[in-house]
């Protein structure tokens, strides 16, 4: 199921302020590279549970159920998930897809199609499989599904960006990624995709991996919403390989949208993390499992 331009008019304008939901927004991280606390468990991947009023979204599931764990000691229901959103196939992004679904019965899932397709990373020793399990693309299929190739309304001030258009000359998939095990098709990551979510304070942007680059996807969520500022981003930017000058442009076209939280997770990489927090200062504020935040 696609939405139409005429169902996502509402993003496709400016509004008054009485006209954004007032809702409370709040996202725990629930896997994350690092943990904020010792009983719970870290590892190489993604997932955050975003509590949008009375709806909650999984966005990823990282690459274990570790997420399960995570979830009960934080006191997130996953029973109560309405959606969940793929940002891509990753298996790191991917890995608890089964066993989220075999407890949230009533979700919906939001994916690109291409992120079902084998996916594999080149190593100096070889190539790598990374794509999705086989346990996650079967327990896919057997779910209701929203192909999210153009972008999807989730609900009224949240929505899926869907196949993010390339512009930029500076940034690109972020590896050396590839659909064959041979190497020889290079993997575009067509569908990598974000989430954004209108509040209050303005525009806030889930990113997965951002292998889409960040800077594509925040102009395309302005063109999407006509608007010019967007109030924060949270989530994985894959500026891990990334050459000092991409980040640094990174940061500039952030600052154009008069960015007041950057929340930089999982993929960022460590410079990247240090040359945002020269950029925010005190507005940056790094991701770990077990830490909420509140819009």
């Amino acid at each position: 199921m696609q939405y139409t331009d005429k169902e996502l008019e509402h993003f496709m304008k400016p509004r008054n302020a009485g006209e954004i939901p007032n809702v409370d927004i709040r996202i725990t991280i629930l896997i994350d590279d690092k943990a904020s606390r010792t009983d719970l468990n870290a590892e190489h991947g993604l997932s955050l549970w975003i509590e949008y009023g009375e709806k909650r979204i999984l966005f990823d599931t990282g690459q274990s159920d570790n997420l399960l764990g995570n979830a009960e000691k934080l006191s997130v229901d996953l029973a109560q998930t309405d959606a969940v959103v793929i940002s891509h196939g990753h298996y790191d992004h991917t890995g608890g897809l089964s066993a989220v679904l075999d407890i949230a019965a009533k979700a919906k899932i939001y994916l690109h199609p291409a992120a079902i397709e084998t996916k594999f990373s080149r190593k100096t020793s070889g190539a790598k499989s990374i794509g999705m399990s086989d346990s996650a693309k079967k327990a896919v299929k057997d779910r209701h599904v929203i192909w999210t190739v153009t972008p999807a309304q989730l609900f009224t001030g949240m929505a899926v960006t869907g196949q993010v258009p390339r512009i930029n000359d500076f940034e690109d998939v972020g590896g050396n990624f590839f659909l064959d095990e041979n190497c020889q098709k290079p993997d575009e990551l067509l569908d990598d995709q974000s989430l954004f979510v209108e509040s209050a304070r303005g525009l806030i942007v889930v990113l997965g991996c951002a292998h889409a680059g960040v800077v594509n996807i925040l102009n395309y969520v302005a063109e999407l919403t006509n608007q010019g500022h967007i109030y924060a981003i949270i989530g994985g930017t894959h500026l891990l390989n990334a050459s000092l000058e991409r980040i640094e442009r990174t940061i500039k076209a952030i600052k154009r949208y008069n960015m007041q939280q950057v929340c930089p997770a999982h993929c960022t990489g460590s410079e990247a993390v240090a040359e945002f927090r020269n950029a925010f200062a005190e507005q940056c504020a790094e991701c770990a499992v077990g830490k909420r935040f509140e819009f």
